[in-house]
């Protein structure tokens, strides 16, 4: 994580030759590993150990400190310095100035445990409030979703992906990341349902019923790209240059997804705060409007707390009932 650091796997057991020697070997390049590595090396998602990593080196960046030594030494005035940095020079959201205090602030336990530093210089230094009554990601109108399901070719490959891609999103609610590791494979059936397998945060595995529309959708697709029977293979894959066909056996990136929502979404001038996650706010806030139970969603949706899924629930919100079209003068 320093910044003049060369790119690295976290951590990375070295060859060994003979068992007694291998061992050994393997023993002392392991007490050389820097313990901020070790740290990393322990999260279980790639996603939170890319996020960490990155959050961390940004407070080495923007404190100019070069080494694993002199971070090591750091107290709550250098905290207090970045807070400070993050929300009013960069202004940054306060859930990305709480993200990269957790972050700080799990390493630093970590380092306290082994004894690499004294006290956790972030346990002193209050964190931003947000609201954790409702998120803030924005969510389609049940016309707008429609419209978005709808938009893309149903005559062209890239079409027939983008269509399936967005019934995953809208109908089964899952994360964009999640959307982008499907295999042909996981796509299934369960006591008579057609179903996903889905890899969820930190490597949970599920696996969720789904609406027939969005596994007409997921066939039809599968017919045209001619990928059906690779079952260990990609299910969206990217496409190639003239865009005709698609590359083999190579997932979508996560960022892929997200521009496939974005692009329609902007055809329908919605352009404006979209992402992926708006299809997953839109799915929990539609199927709780339409009856399906809190503890239901909370697992298609992959949650471990009820409370996490409220935050994406936009039922309170009413804009056709909003006091400003009562205020005519």
């Amino acid at each position: 994580m320093p910044t003049e650091a060369p790119e690295r796997p976290a951590v990375v057991l070295p060859a060994t030759s003979g068992r007694a020697s291998g061992q050994v070997s393997t023993v002392a390049a392991l007490a050389d590993i820097p313990e901020e590595d070790i740290w990393l090396a322990k999260q279980k998602s790639k996603r939170t150990r890319r996020a960490y990593k990155q959050d961390v080196r940004h407070f080495m960046r923007t404190l100019t400190i070069r080494s694993y030594e002199e971070l090591r030494q750091v107290d709550h005035r250098a905290v207090i310095a970045w807070e400070r940095i993050m929300r009013e020079i960069e202004e940054a959201m306060p859930s990305t100035v709480r993200r990269r205090l957790a972050a700080l602030s799990s390493l630093f336990k970590h380092l306290v445990r082994y004894g690499y530093a004294e006290k956790n210089p972030v346990s002193e230094v209050e964190r931003p409030a947000i609201n954790r009554e409702q998120g803030t990601t924005l969510a389609f109108s049940k016309a707008d979703a429609r419209k978005l399901l709808d938009l893309p070719d149903d005559k062209t490959l890239e079409g027939l992906r983008d269509r399936a891609i967005l019934a995953v999103g809208l109908q089964v609610g899952l994360r964009r990341a999640e959307i982008a590791s499907l295999t042909v494979g996981d796509l299934h059936q369960n006591r008579g349902y057609d179903s996903l397998r889905v890899i969820r945060k930190g490597g949970r595995h599920d696996a969720l019923a789904i609406h027939p529309n969005t596994v007409k959708r997921l066939k039809v697709y599968l017919e045209a790209a001619g990928h059906a029977d690779d079952l260990d293979g990609p299910l969206f894959r990217p496409l190639s240059h003239n865009r005709k066909k698609q590359e083999t056996r190579r997932h979508m990136h996560p960022d892929a997804i997200d521009r496939v929502l974005r692009k329609h979404a902007t055809a329908l001038g919605l352009d404006r705060g979209y992402s992926a996650h708006s299809m997953r706010a839109t799915f929990i806030t539609t199927a709780l409007e339409n009856g399906c139970s809190l503890e239901d969603v909370q697992r298609a949706a992959g949650h471990r707390e009820p409370s996490t899924t409220k935050l994406y629930d936009r039922r309170g919100y009413n804009p056709e009932k909003s006091a400003s079209f009562f205020a005519t003068y």
